[in-house]
């Protein structure tokens, strides 16, 4: 009765997670998992390695480093720092030794608070091709920096202009060595917005997650490699009245009176859910995109968290990673 239904979200771990719902393992696709417990922060690793597995989830083959943290929407600097040298440390895995010549790509718009995070992570990092070029690699802070650049380039509405485009005239004039898009993503779960750091070696594709697909942003498309960091800032509202729709099953399941209904709900799978709210909904809800409402302010902070994670990772400045406190204080 109902259609195979894509969840549609840009994180890899929650497409891995709609398989392990219906207690599918998918070939070609390895997942590793580190928890933090003292500084709360939980990392999930999924490797696709084959086509077989990049098909199963439909994303590309490669690495896709997921880093959750229940706080990260809240105002704790000391916190913020931990997440950001967490976040540096992987970088600094993908990057290798390609950390010469970086070019840094704020995607978004800055208008719309929810996609201006790109926009802002530009705006708080230290940028240091100029000065290398000009004045050479001195003692301090710019003796192993790489050279980084930057730039915000708007959105079609805004320039005409598809954003491949400007970003490929870039790299042919500039020839970095990589270039790292910050993004803004949808989600499909509501407890991950604004607490969740996507990092993939494969690029990305802007707009993906809520349907505006654009042309892809990576190695095929612009012939250097390309990292995407992003963080969840919507959802959809179906992905809203599903969330509620398992806690109420599960509210009726502990009900004596109400465990037919719960039980007959529950049946269904993750996709048949979304299918049948998505024909249950107006037609004007169902491509309607949610944030929360304090999504200036964490916006402000994602950004700067995030920004410090490329500043440490790019300035060879690696995170201490020894202090007995886990870094706080």
């Amino acid at each position: 009765m109902m259609g195979k239904f894509q969840i549609r979200t840009d994180l890899a771990l929650e497409a891995r997670e709609s398989y392990e719902a219906d207690d599918v393992r998918v070939r070609g696709v390895r997942v590793e998992e580190e928890k933090d417990a003292q500084r709360e922060i939980c990392t999930t690793i999924v490797h696709i390695e084959t086509e077989n597995g990049a098909k199963a989830m439909g994303k590309p083959v490669g690495t896709y480093i997921t880093i959750e943290a229940p706080n990260m929407s809240t105002p704790d600097e000391d916190y913020h720092r931990e997440i950001s040298e967490e976040l540096a440390k992987h970088l600094c895995r993908i990057l290798g030794e390609r950390r010469g010549s970086v070019l840094v790509v704020g995607l978004g718009n800055r208008d719309v608070t929810p996609d201006a995070l790109g926009p802002d992570v530009v705006g708080n990092l230290h940028i240091t091709r100029h000065m290398i070029r000009e004045y050479g690699r001195m003692p301090g802070d710019l003796e192993k920096a790489g050279e980084v650049s930057a730039i915000v380039p708007g959105v079609m509405a805004q320039t005409g202009m598809e954003t491949l485009e400007i970003i490929k005239g870039i790299v042919e004039e500039t020839n970095p060595e990589v270039v790292i898009a910050i993004d803004a993503l949808a989600a499909r779960s509501t407890k991950r917005l604004n607490r969740t750091i996507q990092i993939t070696d494969t690029g990305i594709n802007p707009g993906s997650g809520v349907g505006n697909h654009r042309n892809a942003i990576n190695e095929e498309t612009l012939g250097v490699p390309v990292i995407a960091v992003g963080v969840p800032t919507v959802v959809d509202a179906a992905t809203i009245v599903n969330d509620t729709m398992e806690e109420l099953v599960a509210e009726m399941d502990r009900s004596a009176s109400m465990q037919r209904l719960g039980g007959t709900l529950g049946t269904l799978d993750q996709a048949e859910k979304h299918q049948m709210i998505r024909e249950l909904i107006s037609p004007h809800l169902n491509t309607m995109f949610v944030t929360p409402k304090d999504i200036d302010e964490t916006v402000k902070y994602l950004s700067y968290t995030i920004s410090e994670g490329l500043n440490i990772a790019l300035s060879d400045a690696q995170p201490d990673r020894e202090k007995p406190d886990g870094g706080r204080g």
